[in-house]
């Protein structure tokens, strides 16, 4: 999008999909998160075929809910990730081979998919994947509340919920978003015992953005000191997303950051301002919460500040390592349940939801939009400052066709620095041609290549 900028360095590996450069089927980015997604996936159908629902215990049926929902949220972020929509530079929703794609996102693998299937099989198409999702997490609802792992890396009723209202929002179906969404935010059983993250939880040196028993964190990612992500020390979420470290990636300069147009969006009465490195000339300058002052003095300006390493250690990559990330937050059920009352036209009710939030982050804070379309826009700005970095909001600029302007802002490098018009062409991603290959139905609706389409704007 055009709100992460990352210092160019030859340890940038956000490069290619921030120039757009090598991001066709053929190269190993593209190969990146479909394995990925695909590996999820067949975790879950492992999972889901080895449990007999009619022989299953109770216990058992919650771990198969699990296995539903996990396999539901994979499809939703690959659906959304390889889905087919319109850009400046692909504008006809054709394929090479001239086969219409628009609105195909992934083919379905399931337990039940044989090999001959898998061989041969398309492209669902938006409608399809739509009802399979659901399916699944009608499943999920009904079999998850077996469960009594209440450690937030499974995901509870509160989650199924909260993935009904992000599919319903990805289709633009704003009445189910909201029902659900709220929905979410309404629960309370033994599970969900949620709130919206305070200042002290998210300015923490120690715990901030990296710890499950934050109450705003309905679901997480949890490592270990044991786990090979851990022991690797640096391919993991906090050598990339932590800035304070002395042996990450990011932290070897290129270093997440802000960009300049978004930071300056951020009211100096919103603590969450603080995430940030201030400009030497900011009043804010010298109130960011950091861990070490050898280490902050030498960040550019906007370096991030929002993840921290594990216990605040900047050292030991064995303890700073070993952290959580949010996969989903209590928050971002507001944010889809204003979004979608404002597209609703129902811009009083948009503006309420909204200002529970805000009023945590900035007590002054005023909603001055009053149509439902300036309330809507004004749920955009604050959801891509309050979710920077979790990977949230790149479905929303997707979803609605954002267009993305680097040149607004001052710390973006000269070789990324691209102003486009609508969503642009790299957020359609590439499935990978061993993919096409193997899978027939494919090799002839395969999406177009970004790569080198956008010429950056000189500085």
């Amino acid at each position: 999008t055009a709100d992460m900028a990352v210092v160019a360095s030859g340890y940038n590996w956000y490069s290619s999909w921030s120039s757009c450069t090598n991001l066709s089927n053929r190269h190993v980015t593209s190969y990146f998160p479909w394995a990925f997604y695909y590996k999820g996936i067949q975790t879950a159908n492992n999972l889901i075929g080895a449990v007999a629902e009619a022989k299953a215990s109770n216990e058992q049926l919650g771990y198969l809910g699990v296995a539903h929902a996990y396999r539901a949220l994979y499809y939703l972020e690959a659906a959304q990730l390889y889905e087919y929509l319109p850009s400046e530079k692909y504008p006809d929703g054709v394929s090479d081979a001239g086969k219409s794609i628009v609105n195909l996102t992934v083919p379905v693998v399931t337990e039940k998919t044989t090999e001959a299937q898998a061989r041969n099989n398309p492209r669902a198409t938006r409608d399809s994947m739509l009802h399979f999702i659901i399916g699944e997490l009608d499943k999920a609802e009904a079999q998850i509340p077996n469960l009594t792992d209440a450690s937030k890396t499974l995901p509870h009723l509160g989650c199924v919920y909260g993935l009904k209202a992000r599919t319903y929002l990805w289709v633009c179906q704003y009445d189910s978003a909201y029902t659900y969404a709220v929905k979410a935010i309404n629960l309370k059983d033994k599970y969900n015992n949620f709130a919206i993250t305070t200042q002290d939880e998210w300015l923490s040196t120690t715990n901030g953005f990296n710890d499950l028993s934050c109450k705003s964190w309905m679901w997480g990612s949890q490592t270990s000191k044991e786990d090979a992500v851990v022991k690797t020390g640096i391919v993991n979420w906090t050598s990339w997303m932590s800035n304070e470290t002395t042996f990450g990636y990011a932290s070897a300069a290129p270093f997440t950051m802000i960009a300049s147009e978004l930071y300056n969006k951020i009211d100096n009465n919103d603590f969450r301002k603080l995430s940030f490195k201030a400009p030497a000339t900011s009043p804010l300058s010298g109130s960011e919460p950091y861990i070490d002052e050898a280490l902050f003095k030498d960040f550019p300006t906007y370096t991030s500040l929002k993840f921290r390493p594990a216990e605040g250690n900047t050292e030991e990559a064995s303890v700073a390592c070993a952290c959580a990330f949010p996969m989903m937050r209590y928050e971002e059920m507001f944010f889809i349940a204003a979004e979608a009352a404002a597209r609703l036209g129902d811009a009083g009710t948009a503006k309420t939801i909204l200002t529970k939030v805000m009023s945590t982050r900035n007590p002054n804070y005023n909603c001055k939009a009053s149509s439902p379309e300036d309330v809507a826009e004004e749920v955009f700005l604050q959801k891509r400052i309050e979710f920077f970095g979790e990977g949230i909001t790149f479905f929303d600029y997707k979803r609605l066709n954002k267009s993305v302007d680097r040149t607004a802002s001052s710390n973006w490098d000269v070789t990324e620095n691209y102003k486009i018009e609508g969503r642009p062409a790299w957020m359609v991603f590439n499935i990978p041609y061993s993919e096409g290959s193997q899978n027939h139905a494919l090799a002839d609706y395969m999406n177009p290549d970004p790569s080198g389409v956008y010429t950056p704007v000189a500085k």
